[in-house]
């Protein structure tokens, strides 16, 4: 069964990976929304096409969300919460239900330990939007998976261990090929984590912040 997938924010360094590691499946169908196209690296894979618009831009992001099957949104910016609440809306004016969005760990305080002070005095106040845009997507009624991934690295590498909301957080750090992993086996796969808020980490990466600071 053909699905068609909007991938908002899709010059993003996940979501890049997830282009690619979706370009050959003949199921999916990839429509790349991104304010500027020249950000796209490489070629369109064949199962995609590019529409230019803003998230902001209610008739924009209506008309890319006309046919849709489900929604990755791959956002991010002091305006989340906003950004958020329009995917929202569209989603349920066109009766689109299932979405995968990425936030951020910490915005529940859910680190362990000295990571927790650690990760609060880097990016505290920057976390309340995007609180705000979790608690908005749990109360949309639709099909959502939020995703709280560890601080993010550029390694050539698929490994990942999840935690669900509630449970604390466990590794400091994870690949954004692993990230991209998960959210292309939930499209691929919608059934997958549904109605869940999952961190997402690298086993053995624990400690009081990523091995890189």
């Amino acid at each position: 069964m053909n699905k068609h997938v909007l991938i908002l924010g899709a010059g993003g360094q996940i979501a890049r990976h997830v282009i690619a590691d979706l370009a050959s499946d003949a199921h999916v169908h990839q429509t790349l929304f991104l304010r500027h196209a020249r950000k796209l690296q490489g070629k369109t894979p064949t199962n995609a096409q590019v529409v230019e618009g803003d998230v902001l831009n209610t008739s924009a992001l209506a008309n890319a969300m006309t046919g849709q099957d489900m929604v990755y949104a791959n956002l991010t910016g002091a305006d989340i919460d906003e950004q958020a609440k329009a995917v929202i809306a569209a989603m349920q004016a066109a009766g689109v239900k299932r979405l995968v969005f990425v936030t951020s760990l910490g915005i529940y305080d859910e680190l362990p330990g000295r990571f927790q002070k650690w990760n609060k005095s880097m990016i505290g106040e920057d976390l309340k939007p995007f609180r705000r845009a979790a608690e908005a997507i749990e109360a949309s009624g639709l099909d959502y998976t939020i995703l709280r991934p560890a601080w993010l690295t550029d390694e050539d590498e698929v490994d990942y261990e999840i935690t669900v909301k509630g449970e604390t957080f466990k590794g400091t750090e994870v690949s954004r090929r692993s990230v991209a992993d998960l959210v292309a086996k939930i499209i691929v796969n919608p059934s997958l984590h549904v109605r869940s808020n999952l961190g997402i980490d690298k086993p053995g990466t624990d400690g009081d912040k990523p091995s890189f600071y």
